[in-house]
């Protein structure tokens, strides 16, 4: 394995963290009084996001600066289960803005955050999965 490679795998590990760890505070956050909803919907989002993100910078491709996460998705080669996964990256993408500003769309609710989680876990188990996939080929 190159130099390069061996750190572009590094640097992607390192995003995988970040998404483990954002994912895992949104869903260990459910029982806190003092947390909205809304801050859950955003953590599940951004573990979403970094999942995506470390797939693409394993695959040595530069990941826009964006929260779009179907536009990420589809930077992914086919055969990637993160293409296929079920989550609804779509209504998980609105959460960074809408989980952040008063607007005229209602507030998330429990149910929308339980939602978010369970569609986050999927992308970053897809993510993991197709990792662990492609570094055994290697």
């Amino acid at each position: 394995m190159s130099s390069a490679s061996s750190d572009r795998e590094a640097e992607a590990l390192r995003w995988m963290e970040y998404a483990r760890e954002d994912l895992g505070a949104a869903e260990t956050s459910a029982d806190e009084t003092a947390l909205a909803p809304r801050h859950r919907c955003m953590l599940a989002q951004q573990a979403a996001e970094k999942a995506l993100k470390a797939a693409l910078i394993f695959l040595d491709t530069d990941p826009p600066r964006t929260h779009n996460l179907q536009l990420l998705a589809d930077l992914l080669p086919d055969g990637w289960a993160l293409r296929a996964t079920s989550a609804d990256v779509a209504r998980l993408s609105m959460w960074i803005v809408e989980s952040r500003y008063p607007g005229d769309w209602p507030d998330a609710s429990q149910h929308d955050a339980a939602v978010a989680v369970a569609d986050a876990r999927a992308v970053v188990e897809a993510a993991a999965a197709d990792l662990d996939r492609a570094r055994g080929t290697r």
